[in-house]
């Protein structure tokens, strides 16, 4: 973690995703944006509506844990170079539900609270509207090859197909 301000995603810039990235798969289905991210620290914005609801009306609990998963996975891997990522897997998810809400914005803060070389552990929050605790959640995450340090890949590059990646991590 460092001292590097949080780099801003302004209201001008509201399709963008992660540095200049548009949004794909998984942001555009649930619809978030990325409100702030740097080195160890990722705040996510959802604007809440019908799709983001369960039976009752209120915010799905699974749309709460998929904004920890974002949100924590991210806070691990900040990348400073517009034309680079730095890409991770979900190794392991823990997540409490705390309250909920119906409408509004509500935030997701990650934070980074351990690092090695490949294996990174966070913990996050889901905020309502009003500030109430939603949801809160830890998480540990494995640095994709070549992810390791903040220069990360070039953002054109593919990740390699899952079965191939386990083949190639675990090879000495």
């Amino acid at each position: 973690m460092n001292d590097r301000r949080p780099t801003r995603i302004g209201d001008d810039e509201g399709t963008q995703g992660l540095l200049g990235e548009a949004p794909v798969g998984f942001q555009v289905t649930l619809g978030f944006q990325v409100a702030e991210w740097s080195d160890g620290h990722c705040v996510l914005a959802l604007e809440v509506d019908e799709r983001h609801t369960n039976r009752s009306g209120v915010l799905h609990g699974g749309v709460i844990a998929s904004l920890l998963d974002q949100s924590m996975s991210l806070s691990g891997l900040y990348c400073p170079y517009s034309d680079r990522v730095r890409r991770s897997v979900t190794l392991s998810m823990s997540t409490n539900f705390t309250g909920q809400c119906s409408s509004g914005t509500v935030r997701a803060v990650g934070r980074l609270q351990a690092r090695g070389r490949r294996i990174y552990s966070c913990s996050g929050e889901v905020l309502g509207p009003d500030g109430s605790l939603l949801g809160i959640g830890a998480g540990t995450f494995r640095l994709r090859r070549g992810s390791e340090t903040l220069e990360g890949v070039p953002r054109d590059s593919a990740p390699l197909p899952a079965d191939q990646t386990q083949q190639e991590e675990s090879a000495p």
